[in-house]
């Protein structure tokens, strides 16, 4: 009597499902071929079908990326060296001012100085806020904001004074003090604080914080804010220090 268990075909009546048809490594089941479906309708109201499409794509994110969250800014000058020179590019991040956030002292800013400084995007530091009494100089020839002196060795360009040009100003709310780290070079709220708006620049116009140099790659380097200006103490009058 032959004992062995003779093969027998699986009853497929009895699953739930048939196993022979699971979709294998790589094989697309309707959503996928719905998608892909419509893409190809899409892809033929242009001309050179998908290539176009996805180029238009492509530039659609680069277009939003540029206009709401980074902005490449070549420095035209050396008026921030010794940190920038005259051909880096920078990322501007544009969100940085957005939903409640202000520029702070220290800060790397691009602003528009069409108004105030000519018709044209501008690269400077940020030395006072709205409220801030700022002086140079004092008896040992630092710049003063709200009464303490601020160190500025780590960024100023060697040999520079702080200014060779004496003021005394109080910043409008709403507006900045700005100056470039090249002293001696910088075209900046000195010059035009006996112009209309007192050399300030109104927050409004600034277009975003230079946040790291992108270009030359050996020069690639985050801008951080100076530890300077972390002992300034608020203005008077201000809620606090968070501007520092």
């Amino acid at each position: 009597m032959d004992t062995e268990a003779q093969p027998t075909e699986r009853d497929r009546s009895s699953c739930p499902f048939d196993a022979g048809a699971e979709r294998a490594p790589g094989a697309r089941g309707p959503e996928d071929r719905s998608r892909s479906a419509l893409t190809a309708r899409i892809a033929e109201w242009f001309p050179g079908g998908r290539i176009t499409l996805t180029v238009l794509i492509c530039l659609v994110f680069l277009l939003l990326l540029h206009t709401f969250v980074v902005q490449p800014f070549q420095v035209s000058s050396g008026s921030m060296e010794r940190g920038l020179r005259a051909g880096d590019r920078v990322a501007v991040n544009k969100l940085a001012y957005r939903f409640g956030a202000a520029p702070q002292r220290g800060d790397v800013v691009v602003f528009d100085g069409t108004g105030y400084f000519g018709d044209a995007d501008y690269i400077k530091r940020v030395v006072g806020v709205g409220g801030d009494h700022v002086v140079c100089c004092d008896k040992d020839g630092r710049i003063q904001v709200n009464g303490r002196p601020v160190d500025e060795s780590s960024f100023l360009y060697p040999g520079d004074r702080p200014s060779a040009v004496p003021f005394d100003v109080v910043v409008p709310d709403g507006t900045l003090f700005v100056l470039g780290d090249h002293r001696a070079a910088s075209r900046d709220s000195r010059d035009h604080l006996g112009s209309p708006g007192g050399g300030m620049i109104p927050v409004g116009d600034v277009v975003g914080r230079a946040d790291r140099i992108v270009w030359p790659l050996d020069r690639w380097a985050r801008l951080d804010r100076p530890d300077a200006y972390a002992r300034v103490p608020a203005a008077a009058g201000s809620p606090d220090g968070a501007h520092g």
